[in-house]
Parts: C-alpha cells; sequence; structure tokens
C-alpha cells in the first residue's frame, strides 16, 4: 500500500473539517488588539467558551504574577462576573484593579486541595452565568482538561487555568499535552523607559506555546493596562518597516 502524498491528506482534513463545521456557529472571538497577537490567533482573537493556559516563566512559575494579570486582563475585558479559585489565599486584589478587573466583579473561591478546585473549576463553567472562570492550578491532566473545555463550550464561558507551581522544577508539567485551545507563558522584562527617573509601564515576553489550528509565536509587549489591554511598546508600534513584534515558530 503506497502513502497518499502530503498534498490528497491535507485535502482530505480540510474537507473533514469543512464537513464538521456545517451548521455550526462562527466561534466567538475577543481580540487582543496588538494586531501582530491577534494574527496568530484563529480567527483573529482569543477563543471564548474554550479553555486557555497560562504559566509564569522563569521564577513566575512559583509565585504566578505575571500569568494572573495576564487572565484577570482576559476576564477584565468579558461582561459579567468572574469566578476565581485559589488553593493558596494570596490573590493580590489591587493588583487585578490596576488590570480592569474591578473587585465587585470577582467571586473568590478557596478549596482546600486541587481535587476540589478542579470540581469547583468544573461547576463554575457549567453555571454559565459567568463571564469567566479563573482557576490557580497545578496539575492538569488530558482528562480534567477536556472535562474544562466540554464545559466551556456546553456554557459559552471562558476558561482560564493559571498554572502555578510549588517548586519551579514542577514546572515540567507545564509541557504534557492537554485539551486547552491556547498555553501562554509570560514573562516580565524591564519596564518601558521613561524621560525621567521613575518606574515605566510593566513589559511582559509573551509566547503562544501551542495554538489549536495556529503556529507558535512570541512578543515582546507592555502589560495590560486599566482597561485590561496589551499594547506594542513605543519603538516597536512607531517603527516603520520594522519585522513584527512577535516571531511565529512551528508548532511542537
Amino acid at each position: 500500500m503506497h502513502p497518499r502524498p502530503a498534498a490528497d491528506l491535507a485535502a482530505l482534513r480540510a474537507r473533514i473539517e469543512t464537513l464538521e463545521a456545517t451548521g455550526r456557529p462562527r466561534p466567538a472571538v475577543l481580540p487582543f488588539g496588538v494586531p501582530g497577537l491577534d494574527a496568530a490567533l484563529p480567527q483573529g482573537g482569543l477563543a471564548l467558551g474554550a479553555l486557555h493556559e497560562v504559566a509564569g516563566g522563569g521564577d513566575g512559575a512559583v509565585d504566578g504574577a505575571a500569568a494572573a494579570l495576564f487572565a484577570a486582563g482576559i476576564a477584565a475585558r468579558l461582561p459579567g462576573q468572574v469566578l476565581w479559585c485559589v488553593t493558596r489565599p494570596d490573590l493580590f486584589a489591587p493588583a487585578l484593579r490596576q488590570v480592569g478587573l474591578e473587585p465587585d466583579r470577582v467571586l473568590y473561591l478557596e478549596a482546600g486541595d486541587e481535587k476540589s478546585l478542579l470540581a469547583c473549576f468544573e461547576e463554575g463553567l457549567r453555571h454559565g452565568g459567568l463571564g469567566a472562570v479563573v482557576a490557580e492550578v497545578a496539575r492538569l491532566s488530558m482528562t480534567a482538561s477536556r472535562r474544562l473545555q466540554l464545559a466551556a463550550e456546553a456554557s459559552g464561558v471562558t476558561a482560564l487555568a493559571v498554572r502555578r507551581w510549588r517548586r519551579a522544577a514542577e514546572a515540567a508539567d507545564f509541557g504534557q499535552p492537554t485539551a486547552a485551545a491556547t498555553r501562554w507563558r509570560v514573562t516580565p522584562q524591564p519596564s518601558s523607559p521613561l524621560p525621567a527617573p521613575g518606574v515605566g509601564r510593566p513589559r511582559w515576553f509573551v509566547e503562544l506555546i501551542r495554538c489549536r489550528a495556529g503556529d507558535c509565536a512570541d512578543f515582546s509587549l507592555e502589560a495590560c493596562d486599566e482597561k485590561g489591554r496589551l499594547a506594542l511598546p513605543a519603538e516597536l508600534a512607531d517603527r516603520s518597516a520594522a519585522p513584527a513584534a512577535g516571531r511565529r515558530r512551528a508548532a511542537a
């Protein structure tokens, strides 16, 4: 039996996707408002009613600060209440407010262990009356992530899993496959320079590590502002005929 040419296999996959999509509504998306970043995502934005993973790079794998603020910026731009599930009571509400997520929009849930947290995560998604559900989790198996993805699809509520570990060495678990639509890693960078002494707007190195039906990419961006919006650094946004701020990479 001779193997099918790659072009034939690609055409067959495209045909199957077309047949599967027949009659289904176009999925809603939330654009980031950064052209290069939105161009790296299918449909031009973050898929709503889906599971997304975010982790911090370097020491952020333990404290989860940048990852949490990235997730909060997304949740801030979605309508409705936000359920935030944790096992460690160290979430800093004023920091969430700085990226647009007001305290009166957040419902806090502290679970005793990760098993209970995942159960609350799923139940929150199935409720259907929330704008988003955020949960700080260490381990996320394919089975658990698949349940979360199905719950998000059924209710239309966006699920944001902030991956956070007790020790940096445990962050290797982030490489294990899950059912998430996208997987991100956010690493703090030196803040934007100012013309006078002071601290400028924080910057992040944002990596799109996995994207269903898309490519990997990375970007140097200014962190979320008071409306939850990311931005290109001024020296990149004003550059003419410059290479894109994000670099696409082949998906693993």
